[in-house]
């Protein structure tokens, strides 16, 4: 009797610790839920509030305007590109000192909102004035003034792109490459922010001008030659060097039936890749194309974030279409820039960026910091690492290259200007007549990069046409007409 008691005491004892145990489990499980609820909280407070907050599809935003007069943008050079003006019956207009120059890129606070003040209208619509004056002005029923977003935008060289392009239609890109800081953002057509109120519906309706759309970031044009780049990248990874190389230019090439030739029917001769390269060689080009393949110019290209998103608030995706089953013809003229490969001036401004620093692409940005009405800087933006889109060796070679179109090819009218240079002009034929897009992207200083520009100019022939010289005044302005310590 007295086991059969001790067994069954045994077996309850048993169910107790094993019901315990499932208690402590259940217990456990919700103690972790409830401490990770709070983890995330405090994280999305301190972290990611902001992010949400600022988002442009956060309608709350502008119940801060109730509170807050906008604060300014500011270039990073000190000149107000935005700001708020308030008159003595209390009304605010909202003005742009430059007028047109910096319509895209500062962007417009009516009719919706673009560039900078959309993307900093938290930051702009967000008070950090001392508190005692924060106070005193609720008492007093007025509005506490908004923070000064600085840009990293450089108004004098804004200024010297705008002036280069004239009335030509096109974009123009200016990037520090070590640090990502975007200093020139200029497209055209344009208008004037000030004004965009009386002027939405002209603005909306004219699909010929399009001038509402930011061509820097969201055009989207063949690269023509500024692609072989990526197409002479390709063959340096598929062949480990470029001292194989050698053609024979006779002005075209024919293969299956299609035909490339030469700009202007030049016959150059005797080629190794340096002076194909130098001398944009269409012929040259379309016969690599067709040695490297449709798959290996994709997988490339797709490195150098074509068909990929680009870290950007706001941007048209670049498309690559080749593949293993891309026809010759196909292939002959993706690897000339041509075919249906389309690309954005920041793209071709970003991809370069990457060369002049070693195969790093930094972060793209454009706000620097921000400060409260009384000057004191409330937050800065360090420079942050995107992605390695290729190894030193291989951006040291591109820069070699890109040297060579300076020193002796397409580009040699920005050689002997006191400065180094490199870069790759472009002429990219867009109808049936021959007409094209004049490119040029490069960079100064070779030897340790200070400004990258990406130049596009709408039906303006051959990259060392129209665009060449635009890079010629940048970088002159960049050097001589500055204080850049």
């Amino acid at each position: 009797m007295e086991k059969q008691q001790k067994r069954k005491a045994q077996e309850i004892s048993k169910k107790r610790r094993s019901r315990n145990r499932e208690y402590t489990f259940v217990s456990c499980f919700f103690v972790l839920i409830f401490v990770s609820l709070i983890g995330y909280l405090v994280y999305f407070d301190k972290v990611k509030s902001e992010d949400f907050i600022n988002s442009p599809y956060n309608t709350r935003q502008d119940t801060f305007s109730d509170r807050v007069v906008r604060g300014k943008i500011e270039s990073s050079d000190g000149e107000v590109l935005a700001q708020t003006n308030v008159y003595e019956d209390g009304t605010e207009e909202r003005t742009y000192p430059y007028a047109n120059i910096f319509s895209h890129v500062v962007g417009y606070d009516s009719n919706g909102k673009s560039g900078l003040e959309s993307e900093a209208n938290f930051l702009l619509l967000t008070s950090h004035e001392f508190f005692l004056n924060q106070m005193k002005n609720e008492f007093k029923s007025q509005k506490n003034m908004g923070d000064t977003v600085v840009s990293t935008l450089n108004a004098d060289l804004q200024t010297t792109a705008y002036q280069a392009l004239g009335d030509r239609r096109g974009a123009v890109v200016a990037i520090e490459p070590s640090t990502g800081k975007i200093l020139v953002e200029v497209s055209k057509p344009d208008f004037d922010p000030s004004t965009i109120a009386q002027n939405w519906e002209a603005l909306v309706n004219d699909q010929n001008d399009s001038s509402l759309l930011n061509r820097a970031t969201n055009g989207a044009y063949p690269p023509g030659s500024v692609f072989k780049i990526v197409t002479a990248l390709d063959y340096f990874r598929t062949r480990g060097t470029l001292e194989d190389f050698s053609y024979l230019c006779e002005g075209g090439i024919t293969k299956e039936g299609h035909t490339i030739r030469c700009y202007g029917g030049e016959v150059h001769g005797q080629e190794d890749f340096y002076s194909a390269f130098a001398h944009s060689c269409n012929s040259a080009f379309a016969e690599i194309g067709t040695m490297l393949g449709g798959s290996s110019l994709r997988s490339t290209a797709e490195d150098l974030l074509f068909n990929k998103g680009l870290p950007l608030t706001s941007y048209r995706k670049s498309t690559f279409s080749l593949n293993g089953k891309s026809s010759v013809a196909e292939v002959m003229q993706t690897a000339i820039g041509q075919g249906n490969t389309l690309v954005s001036p920041m793209h071709m401004a970003l991809l370069t960026s990457a060369i002049a620093n070693g195969g790093e692409l930094m972060k793209p940005y454009l706000i620097d910091s921000v400060k409260n009405s009384d000057g004191e800087t409330i937050k800065t933006t360090e420079p942050e690492k995107y992605k390695r889109l290729m190894s030193v060796n291989e951006a040291n070679l591109m820069g070699k290259l890109m040297k060579k179109v300076v020193e002796e090819g397409t580009a040699s009218a920005l050689n002997g200007r006191g400065y180094t240079a490199a870069g790759k002009t472009g002429s990219a034929e867009f109808d049936e007549n021959g007409s094209s897009h004049s490119w040029f992207v490069g960079y100064s200083n070779v030897d340790d990069p200070d400004l990258v520009v990406a130049i596009i100019v709408e039906n303006g022939g051959t990259g060392s046409e129209a665009a060449v010289p635009i890079a010629g005044q940048l970088f002159d302005a960049y050097y001589y007409d500055q204080n850049n310590g």
